[in-house]
């Protein structure tokens, strides 16, 4: 087990429950376009994350892209997004340091043929959620939504609160005005963008690599 992988997938888990939460605000008619985008983008990394666990599972999958045709329903999506951030914890978890640096030679969506290690797919994996969160953040901010704060900093003070403490113990002048510029660098980005309200209109606008 790789205790640095389980806390990353528990915050990838945590981030993406508190992505659904705000995105419950995004319920108005004039809002449905930016809406069905981002439940586009959060389905896209839910399946390339299915696909993924197929590879280091040895199994096969049945997804012929790297998204779907129908859109699910922002319920049915987070339902389905919790059961694979808990497969993935579950895997984290039993997973040994000696298959997490085998490689697994795979085929991609659009043909190309892939080679990674377990360690390096489940890296991607929380890495590329990661990066969609973001783009749906910006949606949020359109409607002055403030998007969640889920830096793994964050999280990691969230959940183990006695970190605040120990902290206290050793002050040291210089990383603590690092660490406070830091926090104020990390807030969450409100400018509206004009540009964005384009977003929603098709999955063209959605500015991501194709895997």
């Amino acid at each position: 087990m790789s205790t640095a992988l389980r806390t990353v997938y528990r915050y990838h888990a945590w981030a993406n429950n508190d992505l659904f939460g705000k995105l419950e605000m995004l319920a108005g008619e004039s809002q449905k376009d930016e809406r069905h985008t981002a439940i586009r983008l959060i389905n896209h990394y839910y399946v390339v994350a299915q696909i993924f666990a197929a590879h280091l599972s040895g199994t096969n999958h049945h997804y012929e892209s790297d998204n779907t045709v129908e859109t699910p329903t922002l319920s049915e999506l987070r339902a389905a997004v919790a059961a694979s951030d808990q497969w993935y914890l579950d895997y984290v978890q039993k997973v040994s340091a000696a298959k997490l640096s085998e490689s697994v030679p795979f085929t991609f969506t659009d043909g190309d043929k892939g080679y990674m290690t377990r360690e390096e797919m489940l890296t991607h994996v929380a890495l590329h959620g990661g990066y969609h969160r973001g783009e749906v953040g910006r949606i949020l901010s359109i409607f002055s939504i403030t998007p969640p704060w889920d830096t793994f900093a964050v999280f990691l003070h969230q959940s183990e609160p006695s970190r605040r403490q120990q902290g206290d113990k050793q002050p040291m002048p210089a990383i603590r005005a690092e660490r406070v510029c830091g926090l104020h660098f990390l807030k969450p980005f409100r400018d509206p963008i004009e540009s964005d309200k384009e977003v929603g209109n098709s999955d063209r606008h959605l500015l991501r690599p194709s895997r």
